[in-house]
């Protein structure tokens, strides 16, 4: 007989012992089989471990035992949700979408005129009153009311498809009160 089959044979003659002390650890019949399934496969998994001629009951339930207290410590982080309810009120939406609209804004910011983008980041994105806006611009309220209004069009405008003009592209939007013709068109 190998010792590969003695280890086996010893093993299988305690399975009752061992589903035994399962129920004793678990109170739960269902539990204690899976207890004592989880112990036979890795005292399998380990047999190299085994020390041939010593006490396998000892370290089979050494086994159990160090298998249900983890088991115990895994399921106290968890929570019981057979039907997902927990689950479907803590999901979290991804984020994908929340960073290309972000990346979107800062593309249609970056083609602004300058003085609209100065003054939609201080009103908008910081905080500040038009009143601060304007003392920080060294400009009237009216013309910094005038260029938030205006950002905020153009803005809602190419986040709607519509492509604006660079803000390197020469006359500003604001300064014209319309797009400057292309080339071709001012050529005819």
């Amino acid at each position: 007989m190998t010792e590969e089959s003695g280890f086996k044979n010893e093993m299988l003659t305690l399975i009752p012992v061992l589903r035994a002390y399962a129920r004793a650890l678990c109170q739960n019949a269902a539990r204690a089989d899976d207890l004592s399934q989880e112990t036979l496969m890795r005292a399998w998994a380990h047999r190299d471990s085994y020390t041939p001629n010593t006490n396998m009951r000892a370290w089979l339930f050494t086994i159990a035992r160090n298998t249900f207290y983890s088991d115990i410590r895994r399921r106290v982080r968890e929570a019981e949700d057979p039907d997902g309810l927990i689950a479907g009120t803590v999901a979290v939406q991804p984020n994908q979408h929340g960073e290309l609209d972000l990346k979107e804004l800062e593309r249609g910011l970056a083609r602004l005129p300058s003085e609209q983008r100065e003054a939609i980041m201080l009103v908008g994105a910081g905080g500040c009153s038009y009143e601060e806006a304007a003392a920080i611009c060294a400009c009237a309220i009216g013309t910094i009311k005038s260029r938030v209004s205006r950002a905020r069009r153009a803005l809602l405008a190419y986040l709607d498809g519509h492509e604006l003009e660079s803000a390197d592209s020469g006359e500003s939007a604001e300064t014209s009160g319309t797009k400057r013709p292309s080339i071709s068109a001012a050529a005819q």
